[in-house]
């Protein structure tokens, strides 16, 4: 409920431009299709074999596969392009680097509680029908609250991502832009919109945006976005793009005074100039001075869109408490007898949840998803292995295999499905 959005709007950027600007599509509505049927289809074969899997793999292994097909598709790309391989490096690294840190932090964590904390009950494995001394009790339900919090701040998003894509491409009047936005949000957004308007139009070439239509516009952003290489013709598409901003935007209170039907367009609109000033900002195309106007038209630009209403949060938070109801015992069974020899203890549990807690909390502060079935497994290992207790070996083994195999697998499913919901969809509208 307190989550931000960075997460899932940073999960969205890894699809291909085209089919984020025109999610209302064919194109757009198969793509959502393969993203959830691709995860729904793993995540339940992983939990019925109880396997602690990670859903974060999972969307992103599809999100690669439907990209990697759109491109295969595409008579105007090649192959592999569209995908945005810079943030799925981010993403894949923080996936790989997370579980090392939750063994090799876990266990220090335990060794360091064994050192300053001498009360024996905190070590011993839990007794059937006994409940833990009350202090005990306290700590496990603070990082069991901790990790519940966590986890559904960062592994919560993706599923908010998703829903606000269907949203988007279904109701585009209501969801394309944050209708909640205050009256004073716009009135900076329309006097930072003018000022940029003259810093674009003052560039090398910006004179040609005068010859080009949306269409041809949009189309040359989502080259520059896809491709990241400048041409002679981003610049001028740069500034008809703004301008077609500007243009909705000047003489308005609220985003609610936007015309329903103009909508989508200008959210597609505010898209590819938000991100194309993203990158170009980076280099040398503008002045130190107009950096600071320009940078501050990109985020408005951005919190104009980035948005996810509250009903939206309540749903997946429901939804994550459901299935955490319904489908717990394989993998907390997995989880708390299977990894180690023996029984896991509180003081291995509660390890491997401040650990997982705090690594997804500094993940949400940077915007990258990490996968909290991961970081508390690997935390639970750590914690055998630093209390020489020894590791089950065919579950580590199983869990292992269902983490390399997580990525090839989706992205399979993901590319599958969206070439065949394609087909059918075009099929159905033909």
């Amino acid at each position: 409920m307190t989550s931000t959005g960075a997460v899932a709007f940073g999960i969205i950027a890894l699809l291909p431009v085209e089919l984020i600007v025109n999610v209302g599509s064919g194109a757009g509505f198969a793509m959502v299709f393969s993203l959830l049927l691709s995860a729904i289809v793993w995540n339940l074969g992983t939990w019925y074999m109880g396997l602690p899997a990670s859903s974060s793999h999972t969307l992103i292994g599809s999100i690669v596969g439907v990209g990697l097909m759109n491109s295969y598709l595409s008579s105007t790309t090649h192959f592999g392009e569209g995908i945005n391989w810079g943030k799925v490096s981010d993403t894949v690294m923080a996936l790989l680097i997370s579980p090392v840190v939750g063994f090799v932090c876990a266990g220090l964590l335990l060794l360091l509680a064994k050192a300053l904390i001498r009360n024996p009950a905190l070590y011993e494995s839990p007794k059937p029908d006994t409940a833990p001394p009350l202090w005990i009790r306290a700590l496990l339900i603070f990082t069991c609250t901790g990790v519940s919090f966590a986890h559904g701040s960062n592994d919560g998003q993706k599923g908010m991502g998703l829903i606000m894509l269907i949203l988007i491409g279904i109701v585009p009047g209501l969801y394309a832009l944050d209708l909640s936005s205050s009256d004073a949000d716009v009135a900076k957004l329309v006097a930072t919109s003018h000022a940029s308007i003259a810093i674009l139009d003052a560039l090398p070439g910006a004179k040609a945006s005068a010859s080009l239509d949306d269409a041809s516009a949009q189309a040359t952003l989502s080259e520059f976005l896809r491709s990241g290489k400048k041409t002679d013709a981003t610049i001028p598409a740069l500034a008809h793009a703004a301008h077609a901003v500007d243009a909705d935007v000047t003489g308005i209170k609220s985003l609610n005074d936007i015309p329903n039907e103009t909508r989508r367009t200008l959210r597609s609109n505010l898209y590819v100039v938000s991100e194309a000033l993203g990158k170009l900002l980076k280099g040398d195309t503008f002045k130190p001075a107009d950096q600071a106007t320009l940078g501050a038209l990109r985020i408005q630009l951005k919190n104009a869109t980035t948005f996810i209403p509250l009903w939206v949060k309540a749903s997946v938070a429901v939804a994550l408490g459901l299935g955490t109801m319904v489908g717990w015992k394989r993998i907390v069974v997995t989880v708390g007898e299977k990894i180690g020899k023996v029984h896991l203890t509180y003081a291995q549990g509660a390890s491997a949840e401040l650990v997982a807690m705090a690594t997804i909390g500094a993940a949400d502060a940077f915007g990258l998803p990490v996968s909290t079935t991961h970081v508390l497994s690997s935390g639970i290992a750590g914690t055998m292995f630093a209390n020489r207790s020894g590791l089950q070996g065919d579950t580590v083994r199983n869990i292992l295999l269902a983490w390399v195999l997580t990525l090839p697998v989706c992205v399979f499913l993901g590319a599958s499905l969206f070439a065949a919901s394609l087909f059918v969809i075009l099929r159905m509208f033909a």
